[in-house]
């Protein structure tokens, strides 16, 4: 399956998001139409995409470093055993 104009919009805008003066909130609004929070659960689809990645390597590359330091993060924030709190 190859990418949609969307998806590649999506890429392209993550790309280059930062270069855009303003807040990327109100950049991905503009820009694409969408609220931020349906830009990240679309970006988040992305990012295991082999197309994706065929697409903008460095984007995705980073996208899932940045996922993994967040899952990372979490993790160690944690109790002691894994378990939750009672």
């Amino acid at each position: 399956m190859s990418l949609s104009e969307r998806d590649r919009a999506i890429l392209e805008f993550e790309r280059t998001w930062w270069i855009q003066s303003g807040s990327k909130e109100q950049a991905i609004k503009s820009r694409l139409g969408f609220s931020a929070t349906r830009y990240r659960q679309l970006l988040a689809s992305l990012v295991d995409s082999a197309e994706a990645e065929a697409f903008d390597p460095l984007v995705i590359r980073r996208l899932r470093r940045r996922r993994e330091q967040q899952r990372r993060a979490r993790f160690e924030r944690r109790p002691a055993g894994g378990g939750r709190a009672r």
